[in-house]
């Protein structure tokens, strides 16, 4: 008799809720007690889909600082106004990608937009960390950020794919990255077919919105599977259509401590990183006077 086909899935993670603000549910899907890594991804936060009202607070991040990691946020509904403590200040849109890299230290607010606020607005969309490589840890902070126009855009038969950052299937984003890593961002009309390359060594398939069919198993919306390594992975989209991200790349070169906001290789850099940023070193952020006190845990 012929083997049965192996299950593509090493782990399956599902998110834990998390408040990020007043009325602004997001749900934790990394770091988790079960994996704390894929790849270089160290952290992902799912926000929405949710509707928020006229005259609704949105997003109100205040300025907080980051150390040893690159923020990326995709939207695929909403905007979300981002100001750091470099000066950058930029409106990103759906399809859109800001990359900041915290490197030795940077400070920035994430916020809705007032003209967001006064006429109502649908948010949906993901935030994850990339932990720097050890050699890039203490590289100068920065901040980018790269239309959708710009990034590589294909479909697989009536699935629609974005590559976010890094490499994937033969294509190359534009946005800046320090090691192997592929991120891409999907959306399948009811009943698509497309499939997720074994071409690197750490992958994982987030279920933002609807569902995916992996083989037998069916992942819905909260799930990460994140998968064996070089197993075939063809994904089927569910009565309803999905919204997913792809990610992962070449595992970490090593453990990292995350403490809030901060992560590194080393404690004492994280302990460092508690006193600049109680003692103010990390530079204000121009146009919002507001931050976030350092927590007492």
């Amino acid at each position: 008799m012929p083997e049965s086909p192996k299950d593509p899935i090493e782990l399956l993670i599902q998110g834990r809720a998390h408040e990020l603000g007043p009325g602004f549910p997001v749900r934790r899907v990394l770091p988790s007690v079960k994996r704390r890594t894929v790849g270089p991804f160290i952290f992902l936060d799912h926000f929405g889909p949710m509707t928020v009202p006229p005259g609704g607070d949105g997003m109100a991040v205040r300025p907080h600082p980051h150390i040893g990691l690159a923020t990326v946020t995709y939207l695929f509904d909403g905007g979300i106004f981002h100001r750091d403590s470099l000066g950058y200040a930029q409106a990103i849109r759906p399809g859109d990608v800001n990359w900041m890299t915290a490197g030795s230290g940077i400070a920035h607010s994430e916020r809705t937009e007032p003209e967001m606020k006064r006429t109502g607005f649908r948010m949906h969309g993901v935030q994850t960390w990339v932990a720097l490589p050890r050699t890039h840890e203490e590289t100068a902070p920065a901040f980018e950020h790269v239309a959708a126009a710009d990034l590589p855009f294909w479909h697989e038969g009536t699935a629609e794919l974005r590559l976010i950052v890094g490499t994937y299937k033969g294509r190359t984003a534009p946005t800046t990255h320090f090691s192997p890593i592929f991120y891409v961002g999907a959306v399948a009309a009811p009943g698509a077919k497309f499939a997720v390359s074994p071409e690197h060594e750490e992958r994982g398939i987030y279920v933002a919105e609807g569902s995916l069919m992996l083989g037998d198993r069916q992942l819905m919306a909260g799930d990460l599977a994140v998968l064996v390594r070089e197993a075939a992975a063809e994904l089927v989209a569910g009565a309803s259509g999905a919204k997913a991200m792809l990610l992962g790349g070449a595992a970490l070169d090593g453990p990292r401590h995350i403490w809030w906001n901060f992560v590194s290789s080393s404690k004492e850099r994280i302990e460092k990183a508690k006193a600049d940023w109680r003692e103010g070193r990390f530079g204000k952020v121009p146009g919002d006077d507001e931050f976030i006190p350092l927590p007492d845990r």
